[in-house]
């Protein structure tokens, strides 16, 4: 397979490859915005359709499902009312799924939400009183929402006025917040769960990384930032053969996944946020390019030389070496074009495993390289996971998709140091936040209840 990669070089730590007139008229769209935990300069005002992560995994008390996660609004503080934290009723959330390897969705789970706002003009509460269900009169605003699978056979309603898990105003409001999490998952018809609703914001990091990578001699790490914040979550728990290319596992185990949001502008839906791998548009995407990253189909991936270079001669390995003197592998860096655009496959580069590209489908075409999730359904839960994922032998984990519990950060950074390629961890190449601070669940949607303590308390 062919990359257009632009060879001129870049140079200087934190500097981007030129764009040239033919990828600037790829990157043009009209979309206004776009967005994936903030790090798309605009989307800073927009936070209802930044879309901050996204989850691909083996169902672990169900291995014969697959679960898809995604969360939107980063940095939700529990205590942000008076009106707290819906969905967009204007909008498309989306989490898209390709199973023949040529970048585009072959099927789309897609939620719509409307609302239900009895306050009026009597009152500034979420809620008047305890809220015990979800039909409690008590809960003076409420979200419903309609949910579809799209296919290129059609679209077909699985959820309709479905009633999404309110915010967590708090615990004289909500004193059983569990139940009312409980009663908002729905059966889906042939088998599965959906859920849409507040919870707690899962994806642990230091996000001191962008103070010189932890502040220059990696002093300013073991600080969990997103603790006890909340984000808003939609997920589905579905059978894999409705995921797999001709609904078969066996033969065609590997599916790619994206999220997107589409907004609508007054005339039409256009895609304002994408995210598939966690963190490349915060750290390999440039500043100036971020935006037009978050509106870009990945089947147009390839097509952008210097976003393409950005992974072959990623700008984090440079900035390793320039401030810490860790050397990575020579560019062009084939193994990262593995783990982000092709999936990894013996036959796609030089890491020798076949894990998680489409290539390994049999009844799949010609791939098209393209920054996305890819999971290979076929591979059971670990008994003993671990939070390396494949760095450490646990082949379930990321990588191959991505469970909850898997620390992309520390991951990511030791792959870029060439962990993939040497088998070898760099060592005290960490942010030292292992784990989430609140344990997972043991069923869908597995992702902890939302909190409704104030972050800052002192």
């Amino acid at each position: 397979m062919e990359l257009r990669i632009n060879r001129r070089a870049l140079v200087g730590l934190g500097l981007a490859a030129a764009v040239t007139a033919s990828s600037l008229a790829v990157l043009r769209t009209d979309s206004g915005t776009a967005s994936s935990h903030r790090e798309a300069p605009m989307i800073a005002g927009d936070p209802q359709h930044d879309n901050t992560d996204v989850y691909a995994f083996v169902s672990p008390d169900k291995a014969d499902t697959v679960t898809l996660l995604a969360n939107w609004i980063p940095f939700e503080e529990p205590n942000g009312g008076p009106n707290f934290y819906p969905f967009a009723t204007k909008s498309r959330y989306n989490i898209k799924i390709d199973n023949n390897g040529d970048a585009k969705a072959d099927i789309t789970y897609q939620w719509t939400f409307r609302n239900e706002d009895r306050r009026g003009t009597t009152t500034f509460l979420y809620a008047n009183g305890p809220v015990t269900s979800l039909d409690d009169p008590n809960l003076l605003f409420r979200q419903r929402y309609t949910l579809k699978r799209i296919t290129h056979g059609g679209t077909r309603t699985l959820v309709r006025d479905g009633v999404v898990a309110p915010s967590n105003t708090g615990p004289a409001s909500m004193p059983d917040y569990g139940t009312l999490r409980t009663q908002s998952l729905k059966s889906l018809p042939g088998g599965g769960k959906a859920f849409a609703g507040q919870s707690d914001e899962a994806f642990f990091l230091d996000l001191r990384v962008f103070d010189l990578l932890y502040g220059g001699d990696l002093t300013e790490v073991g600080q969990d930032t997103t603790r006890g914040y909340n984000v808003n979550t939609v997920a589905v728990q579905v059978p894999a053969k409705e995921l797999a290319l001709k609904g078969d596992v066996k033969r065609n185990p590997v599916i790619g996944v994206c999220s997107t949001t589409d907004k609508f502008n007054g005339s039409r839906y256009v895609q304002v946020s994408r995210l598939c791998n966690p963190l490349v548009n915060e750290v390999v995407s440039p500043a100036g390019l971020k935006d037009a990253f978050n509106a870009l189909p990945p089947e147009r991936d390839a097509d952008v030389a210097p976003l393409v270079k950005r992974v072959t001669d990623p700008e984090v390995a440079r900035l390793l070496e320039g401030i810490y003197g860790i050397k990575a592998p020579p560019t062009p860096r084939d193994d990262l074009v593995e783990i982000f655009l092709t999936g990894i496959a013996k036959g796609n580069g030089p890491i020798k495993a076949d894990l998680n590209s489409q290539v390994l489908n049999k009844d799949a075409g010609k791939l098209r390289p393209a920054e996305m999730l890819r999971l290979n359904m076929a591979i059971p839960p670990s008994k003993d996971p671990n939070r390396l994922g494949v760095l450490a032998g646990d082949l379930q984990g990321f990588p191959n998709g991505r469970r909850l519990m898997d620390d992309v950060v520390d991951i990511e950074l030791q792959a870029v140091a060439g962990a993939a390629l040497t088998g070898k961890l760099v060592p005290g190449l960490t942010d030292k936040v292992d784990r989430n601070d609140k344990p997972l669940l043991q069923s869908f949607p597995y992702i902890p209840l939302p909190g409704n303590a104030a972050v800052n308390q002192h």
